[in-house]
């Protein structure tokens, strides 16, 4: 099979399908093995950067904030391109979820005011 065969049909996928291969070739294409991961006692239970306490709605409320990639990974050295790769994949796939929980931090950030 090419990769051109293969296009059409990962188009085909629904975004948490793409979340899934995302992942999954990012775990064999790293030793890190990262991927994005709910645990109830960390961060809240948001989804975040595996290993880490980065909740993937950080990342997606600082690139509205229009922070690059680039800058993201210089302020959190302990994650990688991939890692990226897959809160992007992750926050298209769950878009109500991720803003939710950025509607729900800047309240919490309001009140502390």
């Amino acid at each position: 099979m090419t990769i051109k065969e293969l296009e059409s049909q990962i188009l085909a996928l629904s975004p948490a399908e793409k979340v899934q291969i995302i992942q999954l070739l990012s775990q064999n294409g790293s030793t890190t093995g990262r991927g994005i991961e709910k645990t109830p006692s960390v961060c809240g239970g948001s989804a975040r950067i595996v290993n880490t306490r980065i909740p993937v709605w950080v990342l997606v409320e600082a690139r509205q904030l229009g922070i690059t990639e680039a800058d993201l990974l210089q302020d959190y050295p302990h994650i990688n391109a991939a890692d990226l790769v897959n809160a992007w994949a992750y926050a298209a796939a769950f878009p109500e979820e991720i803003e939710t929980a950025i509607r729900e931090n800047a309240a919490v950030m309001q009140e502390a005011l």
